[in-house]
């Protein structure tokens, strides 16, 4: 069944808006669950990307992140690179969200154990972002 002309405007507002909004973030626990259980992965160190199509009819992607705490004890050095990875994304989302007509949940991982620059997650989420797009692509031309 083809988008509606809403889901496409809705698509297309979230590309240009480049936010990251309520819709957007990964809540469900039944959901990171099952991503972790089903998921598939993508890994880029530090980064790892566990992805699963899904039925979700609000936002195209659904997108959480998290930091062991066994590599960070304190909660503030978790949090910032939760942070630095949130904005990582929402800077860099629209590389698949022009690219996809399904609906995915994402859960990035960080899997360093040293404190990252922007700089450095931003150019890992790239790639990671890019390799996603090309399973996807390679997926859907067969």
């Amino acid at each position: 069944m083809p988008p509606s002309w809403g889901q496409i405007f809705f698509n297309i507002y979230f590309i240009m808006d480049k936010s990251f909004g309520k819709k957007e973030k990964l809540k469900s626990k039944t959901l990171i669950t099952q991503l972790f259980e089903e998921g598939k992965g993508i890994s880029v160190y530090p980064l790892k990307l566990i992805y699963l199509s899904v039925e979700n009819k609000e936002v195209p992607i659904k997108t959480g992140v998290t930091v062991a705490k066994r590599n960070f004890k304190s909660a503030v050095d978790r949090n910032m690179i939760k942070r630095l990875l949130r904005e990582s994304y929402r800077l860099n989302k629209a590389l698949v969200f022009n690219n996809t007509d399904a609906n995915f949940a994402f859960l990035f991982l960080y899997l360093g154990k040293d404190m990252p620059t922007f700089e450095q997650l931003d150019h890992k989420m790239k790639l990671v972002l890019n390799k996603f797009k090309l399973q996807i692509d390679e997926k859907n031309s067969k």
